[in-house]
């Protein structure tokens, strides 16, 4: 392989200053005396035989990253697939693998979307909404590609990634994922996942190719030693190795003498420093209709300091999950301060009871628990309350308690039901013209959760996007979000006033919390 690649690295040089019969000529000669497909020195070489159990190939445009995924199909794997998110994007896959790789469509049946080689299948699938990979279940593949990986969402990657293997002997497996940054907040579970490699703040950053390996555990990533099996549920696991390699236009020689590059470094930023240098830092766009700013959020999780949660804890949040992929999470309040957020998996709490003991572990001060009052959360709340804990059950499609409420800032804007007041008071303390310096974990999954709620303006108020569209829209329920948006509110202690004030310091109209008696006065969020 290394003596191919060096062959298209040598004749790479010449391609700008031949005619278009030379070139004719030069492509009968790879054709004669080269393998179908070879990878181009640098990168994509190095990718093409990574030995990651889960590869990620990405970063600029131009770098070669959907011909990996091709190249890996025809030369390295019986059975693949590879996915865009939507059908109309892989007629360019297909189109570069028939009429100019193979030059022939021999074996390809367009509707299955499917090619079929004497020694190979190779599938190509979508799922544009979500659900729609259900489809693909029961369906082995030894290589799973995505292409443009930030387009899918996080659970149809997962589910798409439980169908990879193969009862070939001495065959390899592998999932391969190509794309450039995500270029809005949607795509963040990419940043999270290849956490190491492209988040900034991650406490262990790798270098480009070093592998790291998980496994889940109790529905949380994991990350082990090395990939030595470990015992998981009674059951032996191997973890899965990670990595991501960039890639760069200037690697590849075919479009570096077609002046592409040029093209990419006239775009406006931050989309030149997205697709030319890969950069997954710039530029991810906030959506218009987004509650909680990104910047906002940042900097509540830029002021947080592991010692500042001294003194008494506050409140505490729980969003409770029965089963299933949801999680059951508490969050808990020290003044401005959260501390890092407790996670159980959804088979911990199947019943209010084995929900309401995790909470007892968890809060002590007399904290005030406040727990979404719906489904389980509701006989949470009951075995709280009978075990004498102050609990507040929040229900957010209340339109009552929020009738006579506005905002802060004009006074002007209603509020259609309690989730909304909620959200919305919680959005106006991460401001930073309030001063209230609310200081978040550095906690990406809760990042991608504020960052995931949408709001909108209706004739009745401010309407903020239900739990359920949500979960509906980017494949996860923001478990993580809606604890830490209970955990705001701040509710008076029974038995004497609470030891902190409420309210907001930069506020002229401020805000007096009261003891639960059906309906919240005022809303007061820390």
């Amino acid at each position: 392989m290394a003596a191919t690649a060096q062959t298209v690295e040598r004749l790479s040089r010449f391609l700008a200053y031949l005619t278009d019969e030379e070139g004719a000529e030069v492509d009968a000669i790879l054709a004669a005396e080269l393998p179908v497909w070879v990878p181009l020195p640098g990168p994509q070489e190095e990718a093409f035989n990574c030995p990651a159990d889960i590869l990620y190939y990405g970063g600029s445009a131009g770098g070669g990253k959907s011909d990996l995924l091709l190249g890996l199909a025809l030369t390295k794997h019986a059975n693949s697939i590879i996915y865009r998110r939507e059908a109309t994007q892989l007629v360019g896959l297909q189109t570069r693998l028939l009429d100019e790789i193979l030059r022939s469509r021999k074996g390809w049946n367009g509707q299955e979307d499917t090619l079929r080689l004497p020694d190979r299948r190779i599938e190509f699938g979508s799922c544009k909404d979500l659900g729609n990979e259900v489809k693909y279940q029961g369906r082995p593949h030894d290589m799973i590609g995505f292409d443009e990986i930030p387009h899918f969402l996080e659970l149809q990657f997962r589910f798409l990634c439980g169908w990879l293997r193969t009862t070939r002997g001495g065959q390899r497996c592998r999932i391969v994922c190509a794309g450039n940054p995500p270029t809005n907040t949607d795509g963040q579970w990419v940043v999270q996942y290849w956490g190491p490699w492209l988040d900034p703040k991650h406490p262990r950053p790798a270098r480009p190719g070093e592998l790291r390996w998980y496994t889940t555990i109790d529905g949380n990533d994991v990350e082990m030693e090395d990939g030595t099996p470990v015992l998981v549920g009674g059951k032996m696991v191997r973890p899965l190795s990670r990595t991501f390699i960039p890639s760069r236009v200037s690697d590849n020689p075919f479009l570096t003498s077609t002046g592409y590059e040029a093209t990419l470094q006239a775009l406006p930023e931050p989309l030149r420093s997205q697709m030319l240098l890969g950069d997954f830092r710039a530029g991810m766009e906030d959506d218009a209709w987004q509650l909680f700013p990104t910047a906002w959020i940042d900097a509540a999780m830029e002021r947080w300091r592991e010692d500042d949660g001294r003194g008494e804890m506050d409140s505490a949040g729980v969003d409770v999950a029965r089963g299933g992929s949801d999680k059951t999470v508490i969050a808990t309040r020290y003044g401005h301060w959260y501390a890092p957020l407790r996670s159980f998996p959804g088979s911990q709490t199947p019943d209010g009871a084995t929900a309401a003991g995790l909470v007892v572990s968890e809060i002590r001060d007399r904290a005030v628990v406040h727990v979404d009052g719906i489904g389980v959360g509701g006989e949470a709340v009951g075995h709280l309350q009978s075990n004498g804990i102050q609990t507040v059950a929040v229900f957010g499609n209340d339109t009552e308690t929020c009738r006579n409420q506005r905002d802060r800032a004009t006074n002007k804007m209603k509020f259609r039901n309690y989730r909304a007041l909620l959200h919305w008071r919680f959005r106006e303390a991460l401001d930073p013209r309030t001063g209230s310096n609310i200081a978040l974990p550095p906690d990406s999954e809760l990042k991608a959760d504020l960052c995931a709620v949408r709001w909108k303006m209706t004739g009745g108020g401010v309407l903020v996007e239900a739990k359920e569209d949500i979960k509906s829209r980017i494949g996860r329920s923001p478990d993580r979000g809606d604890a830490v948006i209970y955990c705001s509110m701040e509710t008076r202690k029974e038995g004497g006033p609470s030891k902190r004030k409420a309210g907001f310091s930069n506020w002229s109209q401020r805000g007096k919390s009261r003891e639960w008696d059906g309906h919240y006065q005022e809303v007061t969020i820390r």
